[in-house]
């Protein structure tokens, strides 16, 4: 029966936060695991998360709040992971509690970095995780306004549509609406592109750059996803979907997008070291921009945005040269 069934959230930041706060509205209970064990004993009186999402208050007789991932894993059913890439394989480095029979669920908007895979491909790959057992929960959807309760929208992605209609169920609510989709492997590889496509953005807009490039750039990107993805995994697909095109633009022009911000600050000049250093949260796109310029040297799909990206965060060019080339390569 699924009303019997068990979830835990696998982190602490934004996006974990925002996803227990949604659990929470439909189901009694939730396992919720942190490696912050100080962060965890302020929500236990405070009923809120000192770091992320602090408006968010919690009852907290619904959680079950631990510091060891095994216990989290060994309590559910359904697996649902939101840390960031760059720390997925660290976190899994601790666990001895099996995934056999776990559903997962990534909410991971990146590649994981010691194999340039994305979180499905690196479960099934590394653990033995049946594809049908694996899921994605993408946008278009920032925490922040999860944490506000404005209207959202959610897709749920999933091998076995019955369990991707599960989790969407035990999300939905009031303000955030979900719909399911059968394309795990291109939701996936489009919400770890949007963020190199939104540090690029970031970056125009850091080099002066206004709106009418902006929606240039935006127009250009959807088209350069849609080739990336097509040579990864061809189907049949709407490219202008939400969780494609809609993902893309939020993260591109939202005041809410670290990977904007991230950009802004390497187009007004920062170095890479230095703008990592005054963020307080992890930029995935830094990581996906080498995990997608290596892949499509493979793929050999037409790139020019992904390619500035790289050659500003990996080869060191100069951001404005890079950016000048790249607007006579857009159309």
């Amino acid at each position: 029966m699924t009303e019997n069934l068990k979830f835990a959230v696998i982190g602490g930041g934004s996006w974990a936060t925002a996803i227990a706060k949604m659990l929470c509205a439909n189901v009694p209970e939730i396992s919720w695991y942190m490696r912050n064990e100080a962060a965890i004993e302020h929500i236990k009186t405070e009923k809120h998360n000192p770091n992320y999402l602090s408006s968010v208050e919690f009852d907290t007789n619904k959680l079950k709040l631990t510091h060891d991932i095994n216990e989290a894993v060994a309590y559910a059913d359904y697996l649902i992971f939101a840390i960031p890439s760059a720390f997925l394989e660290t976190e899994l480095g601790n666990l001895t509690s099996s995934l056999e029979g776990k559903i997962i669920f990534s909410a991971i908007k990146g590649i994981v970095p010691e194999t340039s895979l994305i979180v499905g491909e690196h479960f099934h790959n590394n653990y033995g995780i049946p594809f049908e057992n694996i899921g994605v929960i993408t946008g278009p959807c920032h925490a922040e306004e999860v944490a506000l309760e404005r209207l959202s929208y959610l897709t749920i992605a999933c091998g076995d549509p019955e369990k991707a209609t599960i989790v969407a169920k035990n999300l939905s609510s009031n303000y955030i609406k979900t719909k399911i989709t059968d394309d795990i492997i291109g939701t996936e590889y489009a919400a770890m592109l949007k963020n190199i496509y939104a540090v690029a953005a970031g970056m125009a807009h850091g080099l002066g750059y206004g709106d009418n490039f902006q929606s240039v750039l935006m127009s250009n990107a959807i088209r350069e996803m849609k080739k990336f993805i097509k040579k990864v995994h061809k189907m049949k697909r709407n490219i202008n979907d939400s969780a494609y095109l809609g993902d893309l633009l939020v993260t591109g022009y939202s005041v809410f997008s670290r990977n904007r911000m991230f950009g802004n600050m390497i187009g007004k000049g920062y170095t890479v070291k230095s703008a990592m250093m005054e963020m307080s949260m992890v930029a995935e796109g830094y990581y996906a921009t080498k995990s997608a310029y290596q892949l499509n040297q493979g793929y050999g799909a037409k790139t020019p945005i992904i390619d500035a990206v790289y050659s500003v965060l990996y080869e060191g060019k100069n951001a404005k040269k890079v950016f000048k080339n790249l607007t006579d390569q857009l159309d």
